[in-house]
């Protein structure tokens, strides 16, 4: 980036006096809590810093120009967003001491947060995936006629990552009244912009999503509240994205011990010339709205602010750890779902018992819209959803570019402004492109500021079906060890629906696996009507007293037929909810039968099975007669040819398994 060329202009702009000061005012607040705080730094008070200071033009002109109940998704040097929202001082600084008093509970840092109530979502570290969740706010805005728009924060290095592209995508299709705004500073961390980008400008990159852009001085904080006021009227009436690139510098590091020696000292010299507070003030001088005594005036009752803020911030007490607190804040609330069924039971296959659940969810749920790759008038590869479009509308059945990352973000987006939202993967394998979202953004939302993800995820997954590598995963492992996921794996056609509509009843956010080959080749009674089936029980799908065999999905199905053939008195195990895991219905069938054995579909090295094998060990060793045995699929990708995928499956290796533990 090079040095500006000209100096800031304030001139041209029809503003009364009353706005003017207001910005200023507003300018002002953000620039004296970051000196206050870069003090407490160095004190050791907070322990990070990421500083705005020679910005703040950009964070409140925006905020400024739009309603306060309209969403600002913010990134780490956007202090002026909070300010400008009126956020309580006396919290703020609790969220950066690490305070139970704030956000996150001490939980996270900076601006590592949000706040329902000011209608801002603040980032996590992956910087991109906080766009596509403003897609999913105005989309809610949009389907319900509201004239309101999403505004979100991104930097010049975040522009890189491919939540950008996927989130301005999502946006230009769907016609969606969304600011982008990228604050253009000259460098992520020590990389400069010359080796982020090869546009002349990044508003050039508009273009290609056929969206307007355009490039704005963001240190002028007139250019930007104007430039901004009139885009979201305009967008309020006649809903589009558009990208607005603000340029300006950052005259500090990337946070406060990076330092700024890879940056030439000319540079900073020559944007500090054009510091967005000093120069408006200038401004407002010569116009004779501000005066030493106004200033000082003014700059006294902050200073106050922010001392009284501060002393009841130092005064509270340090953040007190407890487990069960800790443990019970992965999850948002979720009374076990109420239904009634009609009575009339009829045989389904489970693809059809799927269907029919998402039938009774989407009628018991108005605000409920469903994403996917080709789920509209095509119904899905799987044509789960067909007729969907016809019964329910184009708005609630949504054909998705495909942009698996976009998309969960967009349902997240969705979400935070009060609807439900799920997304079907066309095939589970895919998930992997939105593994982020899923992991960092819906997993970790409630237990970092408290706020509710109410998403669910169709996972179809599981191979037998000639379908190779990328198109037969079972991936459940991926994510039983992500804390605040919520994970369902029915295996008959009843709880393939009861399962589905408990999933999207619930607030917090589900992974929904359904086995391929079940759909078509599985039949059984499913009774019609809004029957969930509560998530973290397990059933037991078979009597026995001499062993144990505790599976889910496919395998239910494979233990039922080798304990069969052996005459086995096997009792069979169904979790049908892997997190959160019914440990009572595992103790107590250990306990029956003293001997237990695993299966499950994925790869034996690092799958469920490891998990349940481990706590049954640990927490059971006293009633075992025999170590806990695991017949699992081989260490390899899942093979296309049907010999090889047959001998990949653990299906034929149960019965040898079976026989082997029970005469141990």
């Amino acid at each position: 980036m090079t040095a500006p060329s000209a100096p800031l202009s304030y001139t041209g702009y029809a503003l009364d006096d009353a706005t003017l000061l207001r910005l200023y005012e507003h300018l002002l607040r953000p620039r004296l809590i970051e000196e206050k705080m870069l003090r407490q730094l160095r004190g050791g008070v907070i322990s990070k810093w990421f500083s705005g200071i020679g910005q703040e033009a950009i964070s409140v002109g925006c905020t400024l120009a739009l309603e306060p109940d309209e969403y600002i998704f913010t990134m780490h040097r956007n202090l002026g967003v909070f300010t400008s929202r009126g956020v309580d001082l006396e919290r703020l600084f609790a969220q950066w001491q690490g305070k139970a008093a704030g956000f996150s509970k001490g939980r996270d840092r900076s601006f590592h947060f949000g706040s329902s109530a000011h209608r801002i979502v603040g980032m996590i570290s992956h910087l991109g995936p906080q766009l596509a969740l403003a897609t999913g706010t105005a989309l809610w805005h949009r389907m319900r006629g509201e004239p309101r728009v999403s505004l979100a924060f991104t930097g010049d290095g975040g522009t890189s990552e491919g939540d950008f592209h996927e989130a301005l995508n999502i946006a230009a299709v769907w016609k969606l009244p969304v600011l982008f705004v990228i604050e253009n500073n000259g460098y992520g961390l020590s990389t400069p912009v010359s080796e982020q980008y090869a546009c002349d400008s990044l508003a050039d990159r508009g273009v290609g999503y056929g969206m307007r852009s355009l490039s704005i001085d963001g240190n002028n904080i007139l250019e930007v509240y104007t430039t901004l006021r009139d885009l979201a009227a305009e967008l309020r009436e006649h809903p589009e994205p558009v990208l607005i690139e603000c340029r300006t510098f950052r005259v500090r590091g990337h946070e406060e011990a990076s330092g700024v020696k890879y940056v030439p000292p000319e540079l900073i010299e020559a944007w500090t010339a054009r510091d967005p507070v000093s120069t408006f003030a200038s401004y407002l001088r010569e116009l004779g709205l501000l005066d030493d005594a106004r200033q000082q005036s003014l700059e006294t009752d902050i200073r106050q602010e922010i001392e009284s803020a501060l002393a009841a911030a130092g005064a509270l007490p340090p953040v007190e750890a407890r487990t069960d607190l800790e443990l019970a804040d992965r999850f948002a609330p979720a009374a076990p779902p109420v239904g009634e069924g009609t009575g009339e039971v009829t045989d389904l296959r489970f693809v059809d018992a799927i269907s029919d659940g998402l039938r009774e969810a989407m009628q018991a749920y108005p605000d409920l819209v469903l994403m996917g790759q080709d789920i509209a008038g095509y119904g899905g590869v799987f044509k789960i959803t067909e007729g969907f479009v016809e019964a329910f509308g184009s708005d609630r059945v949504r054909n998705t570019p495909l942009c698996e990352s976009g998309v969960i973000g967009a349902a997240l987006g969705y979400a935070l402004a009060g609807g439900k939202a799920l997304v079907e993967m066309q095939f589970g394998d895919f998930v992997s492109c939105g593994f982020n979202q899923i992991v960092n953004n819906l997993a970790k939302l409630h237990y970092r500021w408290g706020q509710h993800a109410d998403v669910v995820v169709r996972l179809p997954v599981g191979g037998g079906v000639g379908a190779g590598p990328f198109h037969s995963q079972t991936m459940e492992s991926w994510f039983t060890s992500v804390s605040g996921l919520k994970i369902v794996y029915p295996s008959t056609p009843a709880d393939a629906k009861g399962l589905l509509i408990a999933a999207l009843a619930d607030p917090n956010p589900v992974l929904y696996f359904e086995h391929k080959g079940l759909y078509r080749s599985l039949t059984g009674p499913v009774e019609a009507g809004f029957t969930p089936v509560e998530i973290g029980r397990a059933r037991t799908a078979r009597a026995g007293n001499a062993l144990s065999i505790i599976t889910y999905g496919a395998g239910v199905h494979w233990a039922l037929e080798a304990a069969e053939a052996l005459e086995a008195d096997a009792e069979i195990v169904d979790l049908r909810t892997l997190a959160p895991l019914d440990y009572a219905a595992i103790r107590a069938t250990v306990a029956r039968t003293s001997r237990v054995l695993v299966v499950h579909e994925a790869s034996l090295t690092g799958g469920f099975g490891g998990e349940l094998a481990a706590w049954i060990g640990e927490h059971c060793f006293e009633l075992l007669d025999a170590p806990v045995r695991r017949v699992a699929s081989l260490d390899t990708p899942v093979p296309f040819a049907g010999a090889l995928e047959t001998n990949y499956l653990p299906r034929e290796r149960l019965a040898e398994a079976i026989r082997s533990l029970l005469a141990y």
